[in-house]
């Protein structure tokens, strides 16, 4: 990926590793638009960054999905990058009852959410010069983390469907990247202060780095033991899988 000259929009760039990738992102030369459910985090981001723009986007509300999505489309058509950032992550129990709530909230925001909001904007990027479409999962959706079973599965669905969107937009002028942290000092699950996660200002310097090479997978060197997890020939697997199953199945 190109890191500079885009028109970028980034999910959950209120706080966190979204507004971190933002504000250096930013730094870099890029329009960025940033997108959350708090406007008063929005607003604080915006104002710490001249040039930025923020709109309100509810990533569990489809209709603001698609409203959203018409708005950045219209207002910004130069818009070449989606970054979907926007998670949650709670504590559950797998061992026991799970409560509906949280589980519904959780997928919603953490792969219901990003899938709809890439449909929305997939064929205005497919217009677009240097086009790309990333997703931050994490290393748990490789080694899921049993005290956040839900969260740990939604980040699997969404490696999951970053294999098969990429495949399928491999003859398009659309990179799809994943991008898999590690445990990152943020507010998820309290880890502004946890002496084993890495800092943030190290994460996204790594990851800025990686982000523009030709890399399809965004992986610091912390996540790297984590990805191993399923094989090196992952890859090779889905997509020999994919070109042989997918114009068989089209046909019918």
């Amino acid at each position: 990926m190109k890191l500079n000259g885009n028109t970028i929009f980034i999910t959950g760039g209120g706080s966190g590793i979204g507004r971190a990738l933002a504000e250096a992102l930013h730094q870099r030369g890029n329009k960025v638009v940033i997108g959350g459910r708090r406007r008063a985090q929005l607003d604080e981001v915006i104002t710490a960054n001249p040039g930025m723009e923020a709109v309100e986007i509810d990533m569990t509300d489809p209709v603001s999905i698609d409203r959203v999505a018409q708005h950045l489309i219209a207002t910004y058509p130069a818009l070449n990058v989606l970054i979907n950032n926007a998670g949650g992550m709670l504590p559950d129990d797998a061992a026991g009852r799970i409560d509906d709530a949280l589980l519904l909230s959780t997928v919603t925001t953490n792969f219901i959410g990003p899938v709809r909001l890439s449909s929305a904007l997939v064929e205005h990027l497919k217009s677009r010069d240097d086009a790309v479409i990333a997703y931050t999962s994490s290393v748990l959706a490789f080694v899921p983390l049993a005290l956040t079973a839900v969260y740990s599965a939604t980040k699997a669905a969404v490696h999951s469907y970053v294999l098969s969107q990429r495949f399928m937009l491999r003859d398009h002028n659309v990179r799809v990247l994943e991008i898999a942290p590690p445990w990152v000092r943020t507010d998820l699950m309290n880890s502004r202060e946890a002496e084993q996660a890495m800092p943030l200002d190290a994460f996204i310097s790594e990851t800025l780095a990686v982000l523009g090479s030709d890399a399809d997978e965004v992986l610091v060197d912390g996540a790297k033991l984590f990805r191993a997890n399923p094989g090196a020939g992952e890859h090779d697997l889905v997509n020999g899988f994919n070109a042989q199953m997918v114009p068989v199945l089209s046909q019918r």
